[in-house]
C-alpha cells in the first residue's frame, strides 16, 4: 500500500498542460478543481496574498455598544471597531512526475492518457492538500511513514489543540460515543459564534458510530430517530471530512478555516534536453505554496480522545 509520502514524491500528472507554464486563467481553474474534489474543499476560505508570509487583517465590532441619549449632552463615548491580524507564512512545495514516451504510444487511449492521468492525479492532490491542511504537524517524528508529508506544514487540528477549545473525552466514559459529546463539545463554544453558521467537521466512520449508537438506543429504548438527527447533531450539520482522524471532531465555522496562497499553481512540463531525449520522456513538475491559518481561534471547538471504532 503506498503512503502519502510515496503519493506526493512519485504522483500528479496534470497532462492536459501541452506545453510550457499555465497562463493565470488556467491556474485559477486548476486551484478551484482541486478544491472541489474534497469535500471541505467548497465551504473552508482561499486568500490569495502577493507576499509568502504576511498578515491577514481583521476588523469586527464589540458587542452592547448602545448608549443611553441625553438631550443636548455629550457625554464622550464612541463606539470603535476591533482590530485584529492573523499571520500565515505559506511553505512551498513541489510535485514533480514523467511520463515515457513509450508509455503514451502503447496504451488504448494513446495521447489521451495524459488527459485522463491529470483528472486522476489533480483529484488526489485535492485529497492529500485537505489532509495536510488538518494533519501537518512539523513535529512529526521522523519515524513516521509519512514524516515526509505530514512535516510540511501545522494543520488545523494542531492549531486548535494549541490554541482552541478542547473537548478531551479519553477520562469520560473511555471516550465512548454518546449525545454528551456534542453538547459538552457546544458548551466549549462561546454562544456569540453559535449563530447558525457552525458544522461538525467528522470522519465518516465516526458519523456512522453516531448513527449506530442512535440505532442502539432506539432498539434498547424504544423511540424513533430520523435522518435530520443523524445529519444534525444538537441541530448542527455534521460534514463527512474523510482526512479526520476517527478520535477527533471539529466544531466551527468553515470559513474560519483559511488556506493562503501566494501564488496561483504553476505547471512546468518539458519534452526537451539531453535527458529527455535520451529517456524518451516528458518531464513535469507542479508548483504551489500554501498555509492552512485559522481567523478566530477562540471559535473553534475540537473533541479528542474519542474511542477507536
Amino acid at each position: 500500500m503506498k503512503t502519502n509520502s510515496t503519493i506526493i514524491k512519485s504522483a500528479l500528472s496534470t497532462a492536459d498542460v501541452t506545453a510550457g507554464l499555465l497562463n493565470p486563467e488556467q491556474s485559477r481553474t486548476f486551484l478551484r478543481q482541486t478544491f472541489e474534489a474534497t469535500p471541505l474543499g467548497n465551504l473552508i476560505r482561499h486568500e490569495m496574498r502577493r507576499a509568502n508570509a504576511g498578515e491577514i487583517d481583521k476588523i469586527g465590532i464589540a458587542s452592547r455598544i448602545l448608549r443611553k441619549k441625553t438631550e443636548n449632552t455629550d457625554d464622550g463615548y464612541r463606539a470603535k471597531p476591533t482590530f485584529g491580524k492573523v499571520e500565515y507564512s505559506c511553505t512551498p512545495v513541489r510535485l514533480p512526475w514523467e511520463i515515457t514516451e513509450e508509455t503514451l504510444r502503447e496504451n488504448i487511449e494513446g495521447q489521451g492518457l495524459e488527459a485522463t492521468i491529470t483528472d486522476l492525479m489533480t483529484r488526489q492532490l485535492g485529497v492529500d492538500l485537505e489532509d495536510i491542511y488538518l494533519n501537518g504537524d512539523t513535529a512529526t517524528l521522523e519515524t513516521d511513514p509519512d514524516y515526509d508529508f505530514l512535516k510540511i506544514n501545522d494543520g488545523w487540528i494542531k492549531q486548535i489543540e494549541a490554541g482552541g477549545h478542547v473537548e478531551d473525552r479519553s477520562a469520560i466514559n473511555g471516550g465512548a460515543m454518546s449525545v454528551d459529546v456534542y453538547y459538552d463539545a457546544l458548551k466549549q463554544m462561546p454562544n456569540k459564534y453559535n449563530n447558525g453558521s457552525l458544522r461538525w467537521l467528522m470522519s465518516p466512520r465516526r458519523k456512522q458510530e453516531w448513527e449506530r449508537y442512535l440505532i442502539d438506543k432506539l432498539i434498547t429504548v424504544g423511540g424513533g430517530i430520523t435522518d435530520n438527527l443523524i445529519s444534525n447533531p444538537a441541530a448542527i450539520p455534521a460534514v463527512s471530512v474523510p482526512a479526520l482522524p476517527d478520535d477527533k471532531i471539529i466544531l466551527t465555522n468553515p470559513k474560519n478555516l483559511v488556506v493562503v496562497n501566494s501564488y496561483n499553481v504553476i505547471i512546468r512540463k518539458t519534452t526537451e534536453g539531453v535527458e529527455a531525449i535520451m529517456q524518451d520522456k516528458r518531464f513535469y513538475v507542479i508548483h504551489l505554496d500554501f498555509d492552512p491559518v485559522i481567523e478566530e481561534l477562540d471559535a473553534t471547538v475540537i473533541v479528542k480522545g474519542l474511542a477507536a471504532i
